[in-house]
């Protein structure tokens, strides 16, 4: 197809005339892009901080409001995918930046997302003032902040993964680094990005609660969506509403992954690596019917060729493979400039190390300071505990999932609603089964740590298990490796990386759910057990900033170590022992 057909009418662009599936996906199409220029519309309007917008628990609101968050969790995404294609690339091509970027990656995860919202509200309004613009900017903000992470790792997982056939083909094809890009390392990386993509929607609910009610100091803005409504439906003990809030949601996220991700999953099965072609392959009705018509690709057709311009251009010059493996011999000008990269980074660290020491010396005791490192040993050891129970538990299933394509595409709507049932709806439960029955804390609270999390993980095992290679499956069939031999010879170590990427983010959630399930309340009653998160939620709700500024400081020491001391070697086994290829 080329530009002539656009402008040389005659037998030719008759072949692109509507047809009767157009007659279907066009009504599809315009709705949707109507849908969200009304929900667009909505956002642009005249807001000064203090002026209550009104919101109702009346059920007839939630399609409104539904699709409002439906916009605000779709630009996030947006705004996620491209951070993790440029963010995971730099620490992918560069082995000093990746010293650097995947730790505050790490850092990041952790970091609690309300944490987010106070210091970036105040900005976002300034820039747009007198206007709802900044609040909702705000919104969209924390709500980025839930979804870039996972996707970002993702992105860096499948990028130092990449066999090597693939990249010596690349340079052997003469590609510049922009055209390889494109070419090979973002079609790589695919699969596992839709995935995750999954994933950070169905997170994203969790942090829309909060992200819909915007405070700066004693004003307060409470946005019209799903989230703000099930947060007013709590205040009030309005367990009917809470009923619809849900049923909204699920309706929600059967439309979005009926719409958008399983056709995705179905397009980017045409990306996975293997010599031969899948038994099954995914189907999407969506997708089918965008194919089968003749009006929408004539339509789009500049698009497609403006973007396939864009990818063949040849920038960052021709792409070449590494001069040496990992670990082999250096050059002593890379030697140097290691030793001052090195250098760099120390001092920086001693320099932000000085002045939080200068912040908080005057307030902190060293006993207080010992008994937070202790708290923070507490929570990491529930961390770890919880995501090893995890693996152990949703490794089997995701396999199993992940390899039948046809049970997969039932799971798929399901498990995207279990990981968006915000888990703090439970939290109520826990707190009066506990005290009810005389529980121990200790123990019955530590699920609510994982609840929102797991998900991470069985996300990435299925997405591993459904790119595992066809061509694989059938040599280990033929050879007959069956039972224990075949999970430690064959599955596990092939979506290795996967399982890798899938418990690091499960880590990070872990740690920034401990803000809220290390203590509790319903009402008046309060729950509490001794960790880091215990800590940090206290001292939020002092508004002692000292302790809060400690907290997540102490926080981010325990998630560098554990990068350092566990993600890293595990991740750097899977660049030397298990890339395919």
């Amino acid at each position: 197809m080329t530009f002539e057909l656009l402008i040389s009418p005659g037998a030719t662009t008759r072949r692109y005339r509507p047809n009767r599936w157009d007659v279907l996906a066009i009504p599809l199409v315009i709705g949707i892009v109507m849908s969200l220029v009304m929900g667009a519309r909505q956002a642009i309007v005249r807001f000064d901080m203090g002026d209550r917008l009104a919101l109702s628990l009346d059920p007839a609101n939630l399609p409104g409001y539904a699709l409002r968050s439906t916009l605000r969790m779709l630009i996030a995404l947006v705004a996620s995918l491209v951070f993790a294609l440029t963010y995971a690339t730099a620490a992918a091509k560069s082995r000093r930046l990746e010293q650097v970027l995947i730790p505050i990656l790490d850092v990041l995860q952790s970091v609690p997302v309300l944490g987010y919202i106070s210091f970036t509200v105040t900005a976002f309004i300034a820039f747009f003032p007198h206007s709802l613009v900044g609040v909702e900017c705000a919104a969209i903000f924390a709500i980025f902040t839930s979804e870039a992470w996972n996707m970002a790792f993702s992105v860096h997982q499948s990028l130092t993964t990449i066999p090597a056939d693939l990249r010596d083909a690349s340079a052997v094809f003469g590609l510049t680094g922009w055209q390889r890009f494109w070419r090979l390392d973002v079609p790589f990386a695919m699969p596992g990005l839709i995935w995750n993509a999954m994933m950070s929607m169905s997170g994203g609910w969790f942090f829309v609660v909060a992200s819909e009610a915007i405070s700066v100091g004693d004003k307060q803005a409470t946005l019209p969506g799903i989230g703000s409504y099930i947060s007013i439906a709590i205040q009030q003990k309005d367990l009917g509403a809470i009923g619809w809030a849900i049923l909204a949601m699920l309706v929600v996220i059967m439309f979005y992954d009926q719409l958008l991700f399983r056709p995705l999953v179905a397009w980017a099965d045409r990306f996975k690596f293997e010599d031969t072609p899948g038994q099954i392959v995914p189907r999407a009705w969506v997708f089918d019917l965008l194919r089968r018509t003749r009006f929408l690709p004539w339509l789009l057709h500049p698009i497609d060729l403006a973007l396939a311009w864009l990818r063949k251009l040849p920038l960052a010059g021709k792409f070449r493979p590494e001069a040496s493996p990992a670990g082999g011999p250096r050059s002593v000008l890379v030697q140097v400039l290691d030793l001052v990269w090195y250098a760099g980074l120390a001092g920086v660290a001693a320099g932000l190390a000085w002045q939080l020491y200068r912040y908080l010396s005057p307030n902190v005791s060293a006993s207080e300071l010992l008994r937070v490192f202790r708290f923070g040993f507490e929570t990491a050891l529930r961390v770890f505990v919880l995501i090893m129970v995890a693996c152990a538990i949703w490794v089997p299933i995701g396999i199993f999932i992940g390899l039948r394509p046809r049970v997969a595409a039932v799971v798929q709507p399901i498990a995207q609603f279990l990981a968006a049932f915000p888990a703090n709806l439970l939290f109520p439960v826990a707190v009066i089964l506990i005290l009810k029955y005389s529980l121990d804390p200790n123990i019955f609270l530590l699920p609510l740590m994982i609840l929102g999390t797991q998900w991470y993980l069985l996300f990435n095992v299925i997405a591993g298990a459904s790119a595992f290679p066809q061509d694989l499956r059938d040599v280990s069939k033929e050879f007959r490796v069956r039972g224990f031999l075949w999970w430690r010879r064959v599955i596990l170590p092939g979506i290795y990386p996967y399982i890798l990427t899938g418990a690091i983010t499960a880590s990070g959630g872990c740690w920034n759910a401990s803000i809220v399930a290390e203590l509790v309340r319903w009402g008046h009653d309060t729950v509490r057990i001794d960790g880091l998160g215990a800590y940090i939620a206290q001292a939020t709700t002092e508004g002692d900033y000292v302790k809060i500024t400690l907290g997540v400081g102490v926080m981010s020491l325990y998630v560098a170590l554990t990068n350092r001391v566990l993600w890293r070697p595990l991740y750097r086994m899977a660049e030397r022992k298990l890339r395919l290829g």
